[in-house]
Parts: C-alpha cells; sequence; structure tokens
C-alpha cells in the first residue's frame, strides 16, 4: 500500500465512517475521512440525537400537565420553542467536536470538502486535488426523499426541521415511518394542530400490529388527526401559508408541510460508476457480507448500502470493515435480533418476530400480552393503556419476539433484546422473580 496517499480513503464521517476510520487507524493503517458537511452524519446532527433531544423537551408538556396530581402546583408554564431549540443546536456542535476529536486523537486526517470516486483507488476533492488510496470506503448515509409533486419546494424535510424560526401553529407531515409518527408526537406536544397524510392505511408497517394499532389509538385520543389513503397532488404558497391538495381529501391549509416519507441512499452525483460499482434500483449501494462492492477495492457501510436503515448498524459495520481488513480479525455484521424502537408518544420498541411473522414461518406460536395503566398514568389520571407482548415458539418455548408499547418502553426492550438473542424460554422468563412495583415486571408475569 506503499504506492498510495492512503491506506484507507472513507467518505462521509457518519457513525459508521468515523467508526471505520478510528479503528482502521488504530489498526495501524494511514487514514483520511472527507465530509462535506459536518462530522458526525445524519444520527449526530439532523436525526436521532437532536431528535430525542426534543422528545425529551416535549414529555414536559403532559409532566406538568400532571404535576398537579402528584401535588405540584405550578403557576405559570410557558414553553419558548428558541431556547430548545438553541440549546438542542449547541450541544450537536458539543458532540460534533468530541467526534472531530476523536478522529484527530486517531490520526485520521479529515478533509472538510465534498469527494467523489474518481477510480478504483483514486478520489477527487471538491478543491480539485486528486487523492489515491488502497481501499475506498463508501459511508455517506442516506437522505430525505422528497415527491415529485408540483410544489414539492415550499416543504421541509428532517433535515431543516430542528432549526425552525418558530413554532408552527399548524403542521402537516406526510408519511407514516417512525420518522412522521416521531414528529407527530413532538409537535402535538408542543402544541402544534399536527395532521399526518399517508398513502396508505397502516403506519409503522414493520411494527407488530396490536402495538402500532395501540399508538395509532392513543394518538388520535390526544387529537392527532390521521389522512389515510392520501398522496399530494399540489402545493401552494397563499398569502405567506401553505395550501395542499390531496387526492381523497379537500385541501388543508398549514404553516409547515414536513416530508417523512422515508430515505433514500446517498449516491447521486460520487462518480461510482468510474469504478464499476454496482447501484442497486433504489441507489443503494450493493455489498456482499464483509461490505466489499463490485470494485474489489471499494467498500460501503452504513445506509448507503440500504441494508438496515439504523445507526448502531452502520457503527457495527463499520467496526466489521476495520477488523477485517486491517486488524486481522475477520468479522461478519449479524442481521438477526435487531431491536428498534419509535421515540413516539407514548414510545415503543420491538425486537425479533412480530406475531404475523411468527405465524408465517413457525409451526405453532403462542402469544401471551399484558395490557395495563402505568402507575404513574393511574394516579395522574391518564387514560393511556401499555401493551406489552411475548411472541413464542410453541415447539420450543422459545421466546422469539418480544414487543411493547407504554412509558420507557425502548430503556425495558434493550434488556429483553438480550433474552430474545440468547433464546431464552418463556419458561425462565416466568422463573425470574419481579422487580416490583414497576412496569417492566410485566415481562414475566405473563400467563
Amino acid at each position: 500500500m506503499a504506492d498510495y496517499d492512503y491506506d484507507l480513503f472513507v467518505i462521509g464521517a457518519g457513525s459508521g465512517g468515523v467508526r471505520a476510520s478510528r479503528v482502521a487507524a488504530a489498526h495501524g493503517a494511514k487514514v483520511a475521512v472527507a465530509e462535506e458537511h459536518r462530522v458526525g452524519g445524519t444520527c449526530v446532527i439532523r436525526g436521532c440525537v437532536p431528535k430525542k433531544m426534543l422528545v425529551y423537551g416535549a414529555h414536559f408538556a403532559e409532566d406538568v400537565m400532571d404535576a398537579a396530581r402528584f401535588g405540584w402546583h405550578i403557576k405559570e408554564c410557558k414553553f419558548d420553542w428558541p431556547v430548545l431549540r438553541d440549546n438542542v443546536a449547541a450541544d450537536v456542535t458539543r458532540i460534533e467536536g468530541l467526534y472531530t476529536q476523536t478522529l484527530e486523537n486517531n490520526k485520521v486526517e479529515i478533509f472538510h470538502e465534498r469527494a467523489t470516486v474518481s477510480g478504483p483507488n483514486e478520489v477527487t476533492l471538491a478543491s480539485g486535488r486528486t487523492i489515491s488510496a488502497g481501499k475506498i470506503l463508501i459511508a455517506t448515509g442516506a437522505w430525505p426523499a422528497i415527491p415529485p409533486v408540483e410544489g414539492r419546494e415550499h416543504g421541509i424535510t428532517s433535515n431543516e426541521v430542528f432549526g425552525l424560526d418558530k413554532l408552527p401553529e399548524r403542521i402537516v407531515i406526510a408519511g407514516g415511518g417512525y420518522i412522521a409518527n416521531e414528529f407527530a408526537g413532538i409537535f402535538h406536544e408542543f402544541g402544534s394542530k399536527v395532521t399526518l397524510v399517508n398513502r396508505s392505511d397502516k403506519i409503522l408497517r414493520h411494527y407488530d400490529t396490536q402495538i402500532r394499532d395501540r399508538l395509532l389509538q392513543i394518538s388520535t385520543m390526544k387529537g392527532i388527526e390521521f389522512l389515510f389513503h392520501n398522496e399530494f397532488t399540489k402545493v401552494e404558497k397563499v398569502d405567506g401559508k401553505l395550501r395542499i391538495h390531496m387526492s381523497s381529501h379537500d385541501p388543508i391549509e398549514a404553516d409547515i408541510l414536513l416530508f417523512a416519507i422515508g430515505r433514500v441512499p446517498h449516491t447521486k452525483g460520487l462518480g461510482l460508476e468510474s469504478a464499476g460499482v454496482e447501484i442497486d434500483k433504489n441507489g443503494a449501494v450493493v455489498v456482499d457480507d464483509v461490505n466489499r462492492t463490485t470494485c474489489p477495492s471499494i467498500f460501503a457501510v452504513g445506509d448507503v448500502t440500504n441494508r438496515v436503515q439504523l445507526t448502531p448498524v452502520a457503527i457495527r459495520e463499520g467496526q466489521a470493515f476495520a477488523d477485517t481488513f486491517f486488524g486481522n480479525k475477520p468479522t461478519k455484521v449479524d442481521y438477526s435480533c435487531i431491536p428498534s424502537a419509535v421515540f413516539s408518544h407514548p414510545p415503543l420498541a420491538g425486537v425479533g418476530l412480530t406475531e404475523s411473522q411468527a405465524r408465517n414461518t413457525l409451526g405453532s406460536v403462542k402469544i401471551f400480552t399484558s395490557d395495563f395503566r402505568p402507575m404513574k398514568n393511574v394516579l395522574a389520571g391518564r387514560n393511556e393503556r401499555a401493551l406489552y407482548k411475548l411472541v413464542v415458539n410453541g415447539d420450543t418455548d422459545v421466546v422469539v419476539g418480544v414487543h411493547m408499547i407504554g412509558p420507557d418502553a425502548p430503556e425495558i426492550l434493550q434488556a429483553a433484546a438480550i433474552a430474545v438473542k440468547a433464546k431464552l424460554k418463556k419458561s425462565q422468563f416466568d422463573e425470574v422473580v419481579a422487580l416490583h412495583p414497576s412496569m417492566a415486571e410485566e415481562l414475566v408475569l405473563m400467563k
């Protein structure tokens, strides 16, 4: 590799790219990374990290409302969007600095500009400089999809939503996935009138049916409006407001239209064709089980491969790539049993097979559920019910799926995912003494 400027050149300093860069460098490789936006990528800069901070901020709306039932009397309650927005932005900048520091501490050179592939072992920077590398890693992530509707330029995406000048009185959110439902909950708690528009009649289609139906029920009860079987036909700006036309509904007006219909691999204009890298019909980089593309010297990890669009998966892929090709430790990522969550209001989470998946693939299935009002909701006079669900292989007694919706569901699910990954049996759940009083104890009390 002495004939190249670098042993490894990474395009994209998001979660996967940063992990691959620093681990490869720690293994002794000479590494450089190019990032055209900000170090940290989608998750840190414009995704899960700032969004979770907004989720925390939104929860205070209900906590303050419930406080009186717990003896707390709050005379004046006012939400100040710029304060939360600016504090979130400041913390994002702090975390970006930590990511940058991590790369620098591992002697990874950072180019703060766009890089494109110009050959099997060559990249070209926006400044015009060409750089050679023994291996090139594509870690450019994914970008919000925008529908080809007239007037789409009047809408925004999750990239821009964190920097709004003021809270919208009325917001229309396009989509039915986790991003759409999370922001629907956030803006509703902040006091906006929220309308969620989806082209089908299902939200969160990858999650267990009972769990997602419970979220729909609770969200509707709170006042979030759902318009199903609708597609946008035109978006107009009239007197400073948006008039949104749909296929099966009268036009509605809003201050903000948020497109949250999914994310597409960020490969456009990267020059991958110059090196013979195959791209699938969705724009994703095609890779094998060791993250190698159809060009032997070029690899890809993270959302740009469109395998599993989750930050922890991108990190695992980056680690596996670096260990395999620079650490003499061949590693492959196990994509089975990946836990995931939706930070809605209330949050939901799941791991393993849903009930429908289990019934389609297993010979015998047993379902155990616990449908209850969390103690906090009871005292607060809040009627929201939590729902926990175990999916069990009826032939082996192995718990093959855990799904839940309710307060702190993602925090509880992480530990439950270990049990599913370890293929523990329902009888072993039953043998565990309950931790009382807690919501999590319901996992070991289902009969």
